[in-house]
C-alpha cells in the first residue's frame, strides 16, 4: 500500500471518532467523510466493470456498504438540545464503521502482503470476476454507500426532531421543502 492509500484508509477509520464526543450537526459533519470518500472514488476508481459477474460482485459489496452505512446510522444519538441537533455515534455505531472501513483495508493488505492474491485470482476465476478493477471498483463504491447511507440516516434523523427545539441555523440546514 502506498502512503496515500494509508493515509486515506486511516482517515476514514478515524472519521467516526470524531462523532464519539457530541457535536453539532452541521456542515462539517458531512462535508469532511464525503470529502474524503471523493478524494478516494477520484483517485482510485477508474470506472465500473460489467464484464462477467463484476456488477454482481460491485452490488454485493454495495449492499454490505448500504446495511452498514444504515445500521451506523441508526446507532447514532441524535438529538435537539438548547435549539441545536447534536449527534454522536455510539458503540455500535463505532464498531460498525470499523468493520466497513476495516475490512476493505484488510482485504487490500492481505491481498498485497498476506498471500491473498492466489486466493482471490482462483476466486475470480471461479466466480466469472474479470480482474483487480472489479475488486477495486466493488470495495471503493462499498465504501462510498457506506459513508452516503450513514449520514442519509443521520440527516433523515435530524429532520425528525422536533421543529421547536432547533435553532434557526440547524433549521435551514434541515429544512423540509
Amino acid at each position: 500500500m502506498t502512503t496515500t492509500e494509508w493515509i486515506t484508509d486511516i482517515a476514514l477509520i478515524l472519521v467516526v471518532f470524531r462523532q464519539l464526543r457530541e457535536g453539532r450537526l452541521d456542515l462539517k459533519s458531512f462535508l469532511i467523510p464525503l470529502g474524503i470518500v471523493a478524494f478516494v472514488a477520484h483517485t482510485y476508481l477508474d470506472g465500473v466493470p460489467t464484464a462477467g459477474n463484476d456488477l454482481v460482485l460491485v452490488g454485493a459489496l454495495m449492499a454490505v456498504g448500504a446495511v452498514l452505512g444504515v445500521a451506523g446510522g441508526v446507532y447514532t444519538r441524535v438529538r435537539a438540545l438548547d435549539g441545536h441537533i447534536l449527534v454522536k455515534a455510539g458503540a455500535v455505531s463505532a464498531v460498525l464503521w470499523v468493520l466497513g472501513m476495516g475490512a476493505r483495508m484488510g482485504f487490500q493488505l492481505w491481498v498485497e502482503h498476506g498471500g491473498g492474491a492466489d486466493d482471490v485470482a482462483r476466486f475470480s476465476v471461479a466466480h466469472h470476476i474479470t480482474g483487480d478493477q472489479a475488486w477495486v471498483a466493488a470495495f471503493v463504491l462499498m465504501a462510498l454507500t457506506e459513508v452516503v447511507t450513514r449520514l442519509a440516516t443521520i440527516f433523515l434523523r435530524g429532520r425528525l426532531v422536533p421543529r421547536e427545539q432547533q435553532a434557526p441555523a440547524a433549521n435551514h440546514l434541515l429544512a423540509r421543502p
